[in-house]
């Protein structure tokens, strides 16, 4: 039973962006779109991190084009970041990204007492190299099993069933937003399809605030919480759900 006046240690939640970099990111302002979301949501990210003293928020970033690497090496203090921009070029070495990924997810150099994880893959293709043996030396770690992962499709040319693998399986429809769509289950358990900047910024300021926080809560610090669906994740905001008409001087 918690006892009264002790604070506890706090413990770490990693938070790994996961980004798509190659050639065709620079068209329609893509690549400038996902550099502004992710440095806008950073003073929202950190408000989050000190609404929950308990969990100590660290970023890093994998880029991923001709060939994978950190852009972010180091498990960097939310509070301390200061992104530095990607750029465009190459191809698409997601599966390369998720085995890089899958290499700092053991224990060590993951601390056995840190909270679930959030790896957010964003990309606007579809994978050059073997995404299949990627993701099964990804899904080989215990600690991806137990992450919260997410994944962002830029325009409507992203290979939708290897963001639906990435994540996992569920029973939803695609998420949209950014034109008009009738009937859509929005589950955050599918891959959130961005037409715009407006709606990617939307995306990223959700999944680096809502999401952290959620993953922040008690429920999410359970012993023994195996898989994802252990951390409940917190509903898209109506200004997601709700269909917006072309948001947006650029639709991908």
């Amino acid at each position: 039973m918690p006892f009264p006046n002790v604070r506890l240690t706090n413990r770490p939640l990693h938070f790994i962006y996961i980004c798509d970099c190659s050639g065709s990111m620079a068209a329609q302002g893509k690549m400038q779109a996902l550099n502004q979301a992710i440095r806008q949501s950073l003073p929202g990210m950190v408000k989050v991190a000190r609404d929950n003293p308990e969990a100590r928020v660290l970023v890093r970033a994998v880029s991923f084009a001709d060939v994978a690497s950190w852009h972010i090496a180091e498990p960097t203090a939310v509070e301390q970041l200061q992104w530095v921009d990607l750029q465009a070029d190459g191809i698409t070495a997601m599966g390369e990204a998720l085995e890089l990924v899958a290499s700092q997810l053991t224990s060590p150099p993951m601390e056995e007492r840190a909270l679930p994880p959030v790896l957010v893959l964003i990309s606007d293709g579809q994978p050059t190299d073997n995404f299949d043996a990627g993701l099964k030396k990804l899904m080989a770690q215990s600690w991806a099993q137990k992450a919260v992962r997410l994944a962002i499709a830029l325009g409507h040319d992203a290979n939708l069933d290897v963001l639906q693998d990435f994540i996992g399986p569920d029973a939803g429809e695609v998420a949209q937003i950014g034109h008009s769509m009738q009937g859509v289950n929005k589950s955050t358990r599918r891959p959130l399809q961005a037409s715009n900047a407006t709606a990617l910024a939307q995306y990223i300021e959700w999944a680096s605030t809502a999401v952290v926080g959620a993953a922040s809560m008690p429920v999410s610090r359970t012993q023994g919480s195996a898989t994802q669906g252990n951390i409940p994740l917190p509903d898209l905001p109506a200004t997601l759900i709700d269909s917006i008409d072309d948001v947006g001087p650029v639709v991908w």
